[in-house]
This record gives structure tokens, sequence and C-alpha cells, in this order.
């Protein structure tokens, strides 16, 4: 059995590591508040571009943008959205089983996969894992700004143009509630058709000045306001994840505490009784 000082020293440690814990989660749910507010206030947008493009999709226009054409898979590009930090539980590791599994697919297709990652950490794991990268941005930040995100977000695009992959996914993480998050593999290029059971009405459009010029600034946009979206909600995802890993790392340390001071209670004890049979035994023998 360890001595009184030993646990002592032991105790003090494990108390500073969950000031620590305690700490770092009260910093994730002030942060996690404002993140929130900020993704819920993109969401209308980011849903609304989806909706708009889904119609343009499903009906029959007379010129049909690139991003909209299907064409032969030969290669497939992925955005990947980590975090930058860790500590955040499981949030990345299932982003990446999610990823991983979708490059699977890809590859048992005959497709060769090419990648774009936004986060430190998606940075290092796909260096390991394998793949090319063509394009990469970290330290985003709390608050990702689409500014960030464009340059980066052109690369895949003009690949896209240029007919080096064949179709483009988003990889993320999606925030249910502060207990779930969710990975997700959506396409976002060729643009998908919107599901009958969504679609309320049918409607064309009227183009104004010209089909060509509006369809490319609008495809655009709506790629980069899906990319911001999935950053934003990553970002909300990253901090709700935190504050629960850290909440769980206090708690696990305040049972390690309870558990080490029976210990040293028990310790503190024995030392006691062995003292106390010395005297006596000293005393007797006198």
């Amino acid at each position: 059995m360890a001595s009184p000082k030993e646990i002592r020293t032991q105790i003090k440690s494990i108390r500073s590591t969950q000031k620590i814990t305690k700490a770092m989660e009260m910093v994730a749910a002030s942060k996690m508040r404002k993140v929130q507010a900020r993704m819920a206030a993109s969401r209308p947008y980011s849903e609304r571009m989806r909706k708009v493009i889904g119609h343009l999709a499903k009906a029959n226009p007379e010129y049909r943008h690139p991003f909209m054409v299907e064409r032969p898979v030969k290669r497939v590009g992925y955005i990947v959205i980590s975090t930058d930090r860790g500590m955040c539980g499981g949030l990345n590791v299932n982003l990446f089983k999610a990823a991983v599994m979708a490059v699977r697919e890809s590859r048992e297709q005959g497709a060769e996969i090419d990648f774009c990652i936004l986060g430190s950490k998606a940075v290092s794991f796909f260096k390991r894992f394998g793949g090319k990268v063509l394009a990469q941005t970290t330290h985003l930040g709390d608050t990702p700004h689409v500014d960030a995100l464009i340059g980066t977000i052109k690369v895949m695009l003009d690949a896209y143009k240029d007919g080096q992959i064949d179709r483009l996914y988003l990889v993320n993480n999606v925030f249910v509630n502060t207990m779930s998050q969710k990975p997700t593999v959506s396409q976002l290029l060729p643009t998908q058709p919107i599901e009958d059971k969504e679609l309320q009405e049918y409607w064309d459009y009227l183009y104004e000045p010209e089909a060509r010029e509006l369809l490319d600034s609008v495809l655009t946009r709506y790629v980069e306001s899906q990319v911001y979206q999935g950053a934003v909600e990553n970002a909300a995802c990253e901090q709700a994840a935190r504050m629960v890993a850290m909440k769980s790392a206090s708690d696990n340390a305040g049972d390690i505490i309870s558990d080490l001071q029976l210990a040293y209670n028990k310790a503190r004890q024995a030392g006691i009784t062995k003292e106390l049979s010395e005297i006596v035994g000293g005393a007797a023998a006198v």
C-alpha cells in the first residue's frame, strides 16, 4: 500500500487537473452559446440555398451548368472539416470514421480520391491515411469567416470545372443538441434534385441577364454557403463536445479523489494502529 504522503501527493495532483478541466468546461459552455447563436443565424440562408438549388436541379432549363451535370465518376473530391484542437471526446474520431467509409466506397467503385482539408486534426489524420490533398486551411477559430474559406473552396471548384474531379462531397459534424453531434457526408456537386416530399410546389425561373452568368455565380455561392455552414456547425459541435468531455473528466477526477481519500484514511489509520501496537508492546516488555 502507498504511504499517506504519496497518496496526498496524488490527490493534490488530481485536484489541480480537476481545476483545469472545470475551467475548460466553463469556457466551452460560454463559447458554445455564442457559436450556437451564429450557427442558428446562418442556417435559414443555407437551407434556402439548398432548396433553390434543389429546384434548379429538378427543373429542365435550356442551359445546364457543369455543376448540375452528372458524368462518369473517375475521381472524387472530399471537403473534410475537423477541429483544430483536441480534448473534445470522440468528435473527430467519429468524423474520420464516416469519411473513411465514404472514401472506401468510392475506391471500391474504382474512383481516385482528392481531399480538401479544413482543421489541424484532419490535416494530421489524412497525411497518415493517404490520398492527394489539393488544399488545406487551419486555425479557423471559434467563429469561422467565409473569407477564410473561399480560397480553399475555389481550388475544389476549379478542379471540378476542369474535370479533375467528377463528384464533390462535404464531410462535417452536424449539431443535433448539446449531447449529440452527428457526422454527415453530403454531396455538393453535381447538385442533387430536391426530394418530392420537400417539394411543396413546382416553379421555373426567369434568368436576368442570362442563365450562364447567373448560375455560375449562384452555384458558387451555394457551395460556399454549404461549406461555411458546415464549418459553423462543426465549431458548435466542438464546443459542445468539449464541454461534455471536460465535465466527464471533472466527474471522473472527483471519483478518483474520493477513492484516494478513502485509501489515505485507511493508510493513516493503519499507521496509527501500528504506532499504538509498538507503544503497547514496548510497555509490556518493560
